[in-house]
C-alpha cells in the first residue's frame, strides 16, 4: 500500500502543482495589465520594476484563495486519468478499497489545508502589508476613502471616537482626531494633529497638536483653545488594530481578526463583517479536504476517448462555484445578520454533502 499511495500522492501533488502555477500565472498577468496605467505617476514615480515588484506580492493572497480551486481540479483530473487508462482498476485489485482510498486523499487533503492555512495566516497578511507600504512609499500614504478609518475606545467616565486619514510607510499617522465625550454622551475636548506616532508604553503621541476643550459646567460656557508641540493620548488601539481598519479583512491574520472583533465588541461597535471573516479564516482551510472527497467519485466512472476533458471543466466549474457562494454567503449574512460561524461553514457544509452523496451514489452503491 505504500507504493500505491506514494504513486497517488505523486501524482495528486504534481497535477496540483501544475493547475496552481498556471492559475498564478494568470491572475499574476491581469494584475500586471491593472497596474500598467499606474506606472510612471505617484509621488516619487511608479517604475515598471515596482509594478513588478507589488504585483508579485500579491501572489500568496491569490494562493490562498485559489489553493482549494486547484486542489480540486488537480485531484480530478489525477483521479479521472487513472480512471481512464485502467490504472485505477488495476489499483481497486490490489487492494485498494474506496474507504482506502478516502483515507489516503484524506490525508493528502490535510496537507493542503495546512498549507492553504500557513498561506492565509502567514504568507498572505505580511506580503500585503509590503505592498501596502510599497504603494505608500510611492503614493505617499494609505488611506481608505475620503476620511480615512474611524474607530471607538471606551475608557472609565469617557467614550472616544477616533479618526485616521492615513498611514505613513515608516507606520505612522496622518490626519488624526480624537472626539472626547463624556459619559451624557456631550463633547468634552477635540484634539487634532497633522502627524501622530506610536509609542511603546500603550499611547499615542500626536505632533504639534491642538486640542479645543469644550465647558458647559457653570453659568457661562466657554471653549478653550490650546497648541503644544507633543500630546499624549493613553488608549488601547494598537498599530495593528489601525492597519485593519486601513486594509480589507480578508488581508488580516486570524489572530488579529480576533484582536480585532474583541476590540469593537469591547466598544458596543458593530463586528458582523469582521466575525465572519474570522470564521471563515477557520473554515476556508477545510474546504482542502472538502474538494479531494468531492475528486474521488471521479476515478468510478467510465470515460470514452477524450472524455475527460469534460470532467476536468466541470471540475472548474465547481470550484468556481464553491468560491462564488462563499462570497455570496458572506454578503447576505452580513445583511441579514446571520450567525457568523453558520455563514462561514455553510458553503463547505453543503459541499460536504454533496461530495459524501457522489461518494455514496458511485463508490459504494455502484
Amino acid at each position: 500500500m505504500k507504493t500505491i499511495r506514494r504513486l497517488i500522492y505523486r501524482e495528486v501533488l504534481a497535477a496540483v502543482l501544475f493547475v496552481t502555477v498556471g492559475f498564478l500565472a494568470l491572475f499574476f498577468f491581469f494584475d500586471f495589465v491593472d497596474e500598467l496605467p499606474n506606472v510612471g505617476k505617484g509621488v516619487s514615480g511608479y517604475h515598471l520594476t515596482q509594478a513588478l515588484a507589488y504585483v508579485t506580492l500579491m501572489i500568496p493572497s491569490h494562493l490562498y484563495e485559489l489553493l482549494p480551486i486547484t486542489v480540486l481540479i488537480g485531484t480530478i483530473f489525477v483521479m479521472a486519468r487513472l480512471a481512464q487508462s485502467s490504472e485505477y482498476t488495476i489499483l481497486r485489485t490490489s487492494g485498494l478499497g474506496p474507504w482506502r482510498a478516502l483515507r489516503t486523499l484524506l490525508a493528502l487533503g490535510l496537507v493542503f489545508t495546512l498549507l492553504t492555512f500557513a498561506a492565509g495566516d502567514y504568507l498572505s497578511p505580511a506580503a500585503d502589508r509590503m505592498a501596502q507600504l510599497l504603494k505608500a512609499r510611492l503614493e505617499g500614504s494609505i488611506s481608505v476613502g475620503q476620511t480615512g478609518a474611524w474607530l471607538k475606545e471606551r475608557q472609565p467616565n469617557h467614550t472616544y471616537n477616533v479618526n485616521v486619514k492615513a498611514l505613513t510607510p515608516d507606520g505612522n499617522m496622518q490626519g488624526v482626531r480624537i472626539f472626547e465625550a463624556d459619559t451624557r454622551g456631550l463633547l468634552v475636548s477635540v484634539s487634532q494633529a497633522a502627524k501622530a506616532r506610536f509609542s511603546g508604553d500603550g499611547a499615542w503621541v500626536l505632533e504639534n497638536a491642538e486640542r479645543t476643550s469644550f465647558n458647559t459646567q457653570g453659568e457661562a460656557a466657554k471653549v478653550e483653545r490650546v497648541k503644544v508641540p507633543s500630546l499624549r493620548w493613553p488608549t488601547e488601539i494598537t498599530s495593528e488594530m489601525v492597519s485593519v481598519a486601513l486594509l480589507k479583512p480578508d488581508r488580516m491574520s486570524t489572530i488579529d481578526l480576533f484582536q480585532y472583533v474583541s476590540h469593537l465588541e469591547a466598544n458596543g461597535q458593530t463586528s458582523q463583517r469582521y466575525e465572519i471573516e474570522f470564521w471563515r479564516k477557520l473554515f476556508y482551510p477545510l474546504s482542502c479536504m472538502v474538494m479531494v472527497v468531492l475528486a474521488l467519485p471521479f476515478a468510478y466512472l467510465h470515460f470514452r476517448s477524450g472524455g475527460i476533458t469534460g470532467y476536468v471543466f466541470g471540475g472548474v466549474l465547481i470550484g468556481i462555484s464553491f468560491f462564488l457562494l462563499t462570497n455570496v454567503f458572506g454578503y447576505i449574512g452580513n445583511l441579514q445578520f446571520w450567525r457568523p460561524w453558520v455563514t462561514a461553514a455553510a458553503p463547505g457544509f453543503i459541499y460536504s454533502l454533496v461530495s459524501l452523496g457522489a461518494f455514496g451514489w458511485l463508490v459504494l452503491r455502484r
